[in-house]
């Protein structure tokens, strides 16, 4: 793991006290009962490029809040947000909740969290 600067840790600490944050399992679980679930990867281009789960959409930290209106207009969509390890997906899921969305999850541990699971992954 990383190491990452103390102001980046509180920012994303910040975030976390407002952003619902969810397991692999509880994602798998809700992207199968809700056909309208939307699991996105907010790392940037080239580790979505490297592997990512399979069925995600991307949507870089950098540009989501730009594009997410495009893509999912309504702010009910269930949006699941991974990232490297949860940090970046929790920043980009507290914005998103500032621009309306209700249905917003971080889940935790992100890329990692999700390969050690098993999920399905593609290249």
């Amino acid at each position: 793991m990383k190491n990452h600067s103390p102001g980046f840790l509180a920012v994303v600490e910040d975030a976390k006290s407002r952003v619902r944050e969810v397991n692999v399992e509880q994602t798998f679980a809700a992207l199968k009962a809700d056909p309208k679930a939307v699991l996105v990867d907010v790392r940037e281009e080239s580790e979505f490029a490297a592997g990512r789960v399979t069925g995600a959409v991307h949507m870089s930290k950098g540009v989501i809040e730009r594009d997410v209106e495009k893509h999912y207009p309504d702010p009910e969509t269930p949006l699941y947000l991974y990232c490297g390890g949860g940090f970046r997906s929790a920043l980009a899921a507290d914005n998103l909740q500032k621009m309306g969305y209700k249905k917003v999850y971080s889940v935790a541990g992100g890329w990692r969290a999700l390969v050690d699971s098993g999920a399905p992954i593609e290249k």
